[in-house]
């Protein structure tokens, strides 16, 4: 029997939602219970796919090859459950589904409206693809008050009234502000946003304060009082120094015991969190540093590569290192600033992307690396442009490029239109560019002997793409015999995987994504492979 947990947010956005809903998701999933995160998104876009990480930040992408908002992530790398399709929608896909239906006649000639036809298409989602989960946790988007978020409280307000108070509870979390000026703490900002939760039918069973500093007895009682809230479910979290504190911070705030004494439920195992109190430990208390640049267009955006720094992180973690990310504009690189900026790099990075702003400084970046024999990953586009230098500069393919930027190119780099998934042929399109990628999990063979098979300890593997461009093979056999080798290929040998090179200590690029299979509890082996090699460099 499932029971439900809605969490909100209120005040201001980014507070913390999805690390709460993992932190939370993490605590009972130890106590022996199933678990399953979701994530509800206020805006009109279908998905995230086509939003620019200026405005989203990373685009998170499941096995089963959904594009979805990066707090999927923190589920699964606080988890270590898989999210999949059916765990975040957007108001986007809930009314192109509803207009979709109008649009054939199924709703038999009635007034499309918000209600009852949008709510019932959230609640849908809600209760949808269930199995054997005890706790299904639904992160609402966005802030209360916000009139995007209208139809989604209204929806959980009335999937509360249907399940009933025994299987539903709400969680909301609100910044409760310290003024440096007056030295207080101010709880009215929570006042508010709970009557504004109260006002929409809702009223929150527990409240989260997030603080910079520990919230005073006097004022935890007076948020009790005027939120009609327990003392006990009133639930502090102070700005923590890594986010791995996070379950342990909520532990020890007791937001598991109130969950399930809400429930009336026993835990059936005990809390195990010196893993996490080990990987806090050794985040925060590396002597070594090494630094790591990240190469891209969106360096300045702290999300927009999140998954990515995670991984790095985790890398570092397995080494016994503190990973110092140096983000370098791929816009402000060129041969002669690539010394400058790279000389006290341990390892150089180049993330996916899309489009040919900054290409030739991740080329020029790519070229430094290949020849002062620095460590190099790159991910996905990051790996189409070490294949690009390598032909321009080896091959002597001085017009070597991409069809996605250069039409007039020789096509290193060229449109797919088709792939086997599975033992299905699928073709591409370039006609839309919202979920028209190859996405998801693909496998790949590799190489006997090569690094990649080394560090992988396998014949075979399984990670997620996210890209519709990919590296042309026509002159594979020119580039295996100056030294690049493709050590990884799709079963049909048809789709190079990765590449490596032979006269380099550790140079590799994939065109997956392996920073979203990494989790802070089991680290990525390529990641901790490249830290290593980045250690000893």
């Amino acid at each position: 029997m499932a029971r439900y947990i809605f969490v909100t947010g209120g005040v201001v956005s980014s507070l913390g939602k999805g690390l709460s809903s993992a932190s939370l998701a993490y605590l009972l999933k130890s106590q022996g219970y199933n678990v399953r995160v979701r994530k509800m998104d206020p805006y009109l876009n279908v998905d995230p796919g086509t939003m620019s990480p200026f405005q989203h930040g990373e685009v998170f992408v499941t096995d089963d090859g959904a594009e979805t908002d990066l707090d999927l992530g923190h589920y699964e790398r606080f988890t270590n459950i898989s999210s999949k399709k059916s765990d975040n929608i957007t108001t986007g896909k809930i009314y192109s589904d509803i207009i979709k239906k109008e649009r054939k006649g199924l709703y038999l000639g009635k007034t499309v409206q918000v209600i009852p036809h949008v709510t019932d298409r959230i609640k849908d989602f809600i209760k949808g693809d269930i199995n054997k989960e005890d706790f299904v946790i639904c992160e609402i988007g966005g802030t209360v008050g916000d009139i995007e978020s209208l139809p989604f409280l209204e929806a959980i307000r009335q999937f509360s009234n249907e399940v009933g108070k025994k299987k539903s509870l709400f969680i909301h979390l609100t910044l409760v502000p310290f003024l440096k000026s007056s030295d207080e703490i101010k709880t009215k900002p929570t006042q508010h946003s709970v009557k504004e939760l109260r006002s929409l039918g809702i009223q929150p069973d527990i409240v989260i304060c997030r603080s910079q500093k520990s919230i005073p007895l006097d004022q935890r009682k007076k948020i009790s009082l005027f939120c009609n809230v327990p003392i006990s479910n009133v639930i502090e979290t102070v700005d923590v120094k890594t986010i791995y504190e996070a379950p342990i911070s909520f532990y020890n705030e007791k937001l598991d015991k109130q969950v399930l004494k809400y429930f009336k439920l026993k835990p059936k195992k005990k809390v195990n969190l010196q893993p996490w109190k080990k990987i806090s430990n050794a985040v925060l208390n590396k002597k070594r540093i090494i630094n790591i640049a990240i190469i891209g267009k969106y360096v300045n955006l702290k999300d927009a590569y999140k998954s990515l720094d995670e991984a790095l992180i985790h890398g570092g973690i397995t080494n016994n290192v503190k990973i110092n990310l140096v983000r370098i504009e791929s816009d402000k690189l060129n041969p002669k600033k690539v010394i400058t900026l790279l000389k006290n790099v341990s390892g150089i990075l180049i993330p996916g992307g899309f489009g040919k702003r900054g290409t030739e400084g991740k080329i020029s970046a790519i070229s430094y690396a290949r020849r002062k024999k620095i460590p190099f990953l790159g991910i996905c586009f990051g790996m189409q442009m070490a294949v690009i230098e390598f032909a321009r500069n080896i091959l002597k393919i001085n017009k070597a490029g991409s069809t996605e930027f250069d039409k007039k190119c020789f096509p290193i780099i060229g449109l797919i239109n088709e792939w086997n998934k599975d033992g299905k042929l699928i073709k591409g399109t370039n006609k839309d560019l919202g979920g028209t990628m190859r996405l998801g999990l693909y496998e790949a063979k590799l190489r006997h002997n090569s690094l990649i098979q080394k560090i992988y300890r396998s014949k075979s593997i399984h990670e997620r793409h996210r890209h519709r461009y990919e590296v042309n093979t026509i002159i594979k056999d020119k580039f295996e015999k100056k030294g690049m080798i493709f050590s990884g290929m799709s079963p049909d040998n048809k789709l190079p995987e990765i590449i490596e090179l032979k006269d380099h200590p550790w140079f590799i690029g994939v065109q997956f994504h392996p920073e979203f299979k990494s989790r802070p509890l089991n680290p990525h082996p390529l990641f901790s492979s490249f830290i290593k090699a980045a250690k000893n460099n």
